[in-house]
């Protein structure tokens, strides 16, 4: 069986500001290393990548929606919208595509708001607090799954 080669890489509110906000906690990488960091990595397994980033819930949401026609999987960093959007979450369910969630910071270790998920029930995938790094582990752990699902 094969499956679509190419991952959806979902970027939330705010990390459009990667490497210009709050570079204790989120490093002093840029969205365009988080990008091409996934790239690379899905590349090195013959995938290609599709990169959304919005700071508005329902271009994530279309973006996931159209995921179904195309992508293997979805790798995603939901940002505060981690914590609140039970939109986004129906959105990840309703496609069915396996996910992978990622976090830079490690949110268990914030403020107490931020321990809780909406996207934690419908991810295969969770990689949190490894910094940018992450992005590079989730992708290629989703892969794992996608290509051990394909093969079963």
């Amino acid at each position: 069986m094969t499956f679509p080669r190419r991952l959806l890489l979902v970027n939330g509110p705010n990390l459009n500001l990667l490497g210009m906000r709050e570079a204790a906690i989120y490093g002093h990488e840029t969205l365009a290393d988080v990008e091409r960091l996934v790239t690379e990595t899905a590349a090195a397994r013959g995938v290609q990548v599709r990169a959304v980033q919005s700071n508005h819930e329902g271009v994530l949401i279309d973006s996931i929606h159209e995921a179904r026609g195309d992508c293997a999987g979805i790798v995603i960093n939901p940002g505060g919208l981690t914590h609140t959007s039970v939109s986004l979450r129906d959105a990840l369910s309703g496609v069915s595509l396996p996910v992978a969630e990622v976090h830079i910071s490690n949110v268990y270790e914030r403020e107490p708001f931020r321990h809780h998920s909406y996207v934690a029930d419908v991810a295969v995938v969770h990689v949190v607090g490894e910094g940018v790094a992450g992005y590079a582990r989730a992708t290629q752990l989703l892969l794992d799954v996608i290509a051990g699902a394909a093969d079963g």
